[in-house]
């Protein structure tokens, strides 16, 4: 079986150098894996960077770097790659470069592979054959295990997020969006898209990702079309991948006074919600969300509570809410 894996670079060249070199060993000798460095249209060194490195470390034979000429987000920096890897599944190459791909690997560059999690993730995939997608744990440097398998954002993850009391976030522990980590392996709704192996099958029954998402969202909706269409998608925490949080987008670093929250980050929440749910939908979850956080902000002043959220996120969110932006993407 072939796997092709593919890194989206933007500027962050020296990540994915180091995400390549924890793939050296995954790679090296076997003729049924390669990878794929798309340079989303970074304009700065980063193409000349990862060429040297990719020469001056032997990798020419596994590694092959496609630049684009626009950065279209991240779905879209991925989906040039996948795109090919499923037409080579469709031709049935032989050699290395066009092997007939029986699962797309996608990796952030901010992330260090640990041993076997390639592996564990395909031989997850042999065990379980209505498996379409499956994601690993993500973890801190320190092994710390991150949030990783997730459930479908809904009316009532959107209120537990903005209100914040105890006994509400008990009652709607079910819609809880990220819930507790698991240590065995579990089906679920979505996986995080640092690590998130794809059956080629899967590609080729749904599509691609939606490259109207700039950025955040596209692998929630793409597990939800996979989802609709009958493909399971589950979580092994035995394949373990370092993901250095935020360091790729630097909107969810850890550890840092909150960025302000960007607006694709905005329209891709707003994109999904009314794709997957309609527009009134949308509206009332909007709604939802800014009158629970507007009661947690009055209770965090009068409390004297500190606040870790992004600056200005009320404000923002009204401005690129449904009802103030409308369809509009």
């Amino acid at each position: 079986m072939h796997t092709t894996i593919v890194i989206v670079n933007y500027r962050t060249a020296a990540l994915t150098v180091d995400c390549l070199a924890s793939l050296a060993e995954h790679v090296v000798g076997r003729n049924s894996i390669n990878v794929t460095v798309v340079d989303n249209a970074s304009g700065d060194q980063s193409l000349t960077l990862l060429d040297a490195a990719i020469k001056s470390n032997g990798w020419n034979d596994w590694v092959r770097l496609m630049p684009l000429e626009r950065n279209g987000g991240f779905a879209f920096g991925n989906n040039a790659a996948i795109r090919a890897a499923v037409e080579d599944h469709a031709t049935g190459g032989q050699d290395r470069e066009s092997a007939s791909t029986d699962f797309v690997w996608l990796l952030n560059p901010d992330t260090i592979v640990r041993e076997n999690s390639l592996d564990r993730l395909i031989a997850f995939m042999k065990d379980n054959p209505k498996t379409g997608i499956v994601g690993s744990r993500l973890e801190d440097p320190d092994a710390t295990p991150q949030r990783s398998a997730f459930r479908f954002p809904s009316l009532g993850s959107e209120i537990d997020d903005g209100l914040r009391i105890g006994f509400v976030s008990r009652l709607l522990s079910r819609f809880v969006v990220a819930p507790e980590v698991s240590d065995i392996a579990v089906q679920t709704n979505w996986v995080a898209g640092a690590s998130m192996l794809v059956r080629t099958a899967v590609f080729r029954d749904v599509g691609l990702l939606d490259d109207d998402y700039f950025m955040y969202y596209e692998e929630t909706d793409f597990c939800r079309q996979a989802s609709n269409r009958g493909w399971m998608c589950s979580y092994e925490p035995a394949s373990r991948v370092v993901h250095l949080v935020g360091q790729a987008s630097g909107v969810t670093v850890r550890g840092v006074v909150p960025k302000r929250r960007p607006r694709y980050w905005f329209d891709s929440r707003r994109r999904y919600f009314i794709k997957n749910h309609g527009t009134i939908y949308a509206a009332v979850v909007d709604a939802a969300w800014v009158l629970c956080y507007a009661s947690w902000c009055l209770r965090a002043r009068l409390q004297r509570k500190a606040s870790y959220d992004p600056p200005k996120l009320l404000g923002d969110f009204v401005r690129n809410s449904v009802w103030l932006r409308g369809i509009a993407t």
